[in-house]
């Protein structure tokens, strides 16, 4: 689109991310601006597994997470062998959701990411009913095979958008925060600023 930058339509089909059965799929538009922001989306999907599904799923993993009795600690997952043990399994899907949005805030017309490692976490034990996490994970940068390191602060309750504040030791500037608007959504991010954690 002459002065606006370039637009892409795009057709794709969407995977459960554990057991790799059809998702459903999406038709979208993204507008990637000439100057330096993020890319505007319109995205629609139509899912293949049933809603309520998805929401016995996400309770199960939540109720996994909320009856710990000591906060969940751990590091390099996966290890080197690609294993993850079973009991650290939440905090991985946890830690997948929470850096998608921190890799679709950061990806560019020419730049994209990959999650490679939770090199890092540390579960927050909390009065309500919210489940909270630090981790540090590790992205690839796609071409540039750069490894980044950015700490993310992640906030979940089931039925609620996950809240992801980061900083990445790339960045110079101040901490950026996420939020999907949908459960289980990536189909937008807000946007905002914190001076702190």
């Amino acid at each position: 689109i002459p002065d606006s930058g370039n637009k892409y339509y795009l057709h794709f089909t969407t995977e459960d991310y554990k057991s790799g059965e059809s998702a459903g799929s999406c038709l979208a538009t993204v507008l990637y601006p000439k100057a330096k922001s993020p890319p505007a989306v319109n995205i629609k999907c139509t899912r293949t597994q049933d809603q309520k599904q998805i929401q016995e799923a996400d309770n199960r993993l939540y109720q996994k997470i909320r009856h710990q009795t000591k906060p969940i600690i751990g590091s390099n997952i996966p290890d080197s062998y690609g294993n993850i043990q079973p009991a650290l399994e939440p905090v991985w899907a946890l830690a997948v959701a929470g850096s998608s949005y921190i890799m679709w805030e950061k990806s560019t017309e020419h730049l994209g990411y990959f999650m490679a490692q939770v090199k890092a976490v540390k579960q927050w034990l909390r009065k309500d009913d919210f489940v909270e996490f630090d981790y540090t994970v590790l992205l690839h940068e796609v071409p540039t095979q750069e490894i980044i390191s950015c700490h993310m602060r992640l906030t979940w309750l089931p039925a609620h958008p996950l809240k992801v504040k980061y900083f990445c030791a790339s960045e110079s500037q101040g901490l950026e925060e996420a939020s999907g608007l949908e459960s289980g959504s990536a189909a937008e991010v807000a946007h905002g600023r914190e001076a702190n954690f």
